[in-house]
């Protein structure tokens, strides 16, 4: 392992599991499941706590819905036991992509338009 990716796994979570993530997932955790992206679902004996590990990056909207009901108590059942029923008109889950090329712009917004095309628009210049 390299000493820049080992100092990130000792001080950062959005890098990954920490090592204290990984001891306590080693020593007490149970794995219950693993979704389309490859994170991993984890609880304890008791089922007292819950937890993720991301593969790749930590972003919350990573997890799909059926596993966020789960990891927030809405349902006793992961989803890797009891799959929830899909209605026809549901779409697939995707992360939030804000800040990405993959992320919505409407027509009209400056994203869409050279900004020297833009006619309803006059640049403020001081006097």
């Amino acid at each position: 392992m390299a000493l820049g990716t080992f100092i990130k796994r000792i001080f950062t979570w959005w890098n990954g599991q920490t090592f204290g993530t990984q001891l306590f997932t080693w020593r007490r955790g149970e794995k219950v499941g693993e979704d389309d992206e490859g994170n991993v679902y984890y609880r304890n004996a008791d089922d007292s706590r819950r937890w993720v590990i991301f593969n790749g990056e930590s972003e919350a909207s990573r997890v799909s819905p059926d596993w966020h009901g789960w990891l927030h108590r809405t349902w006793d059942e992961p989803p890797s036991e009891k799959p929830l029923p899909r209605q026809p008109w549901e779409r697939e889950h995707m992360p939030n992509l804000t800040g990405t090329a993959e992320a919505y712009a409407p027509a009209g917004s400056i994203r869409h338009q050279d900004p020297a095309d833009r006619r309803d628009y006059e640049a403020w210049t001081p006097e």
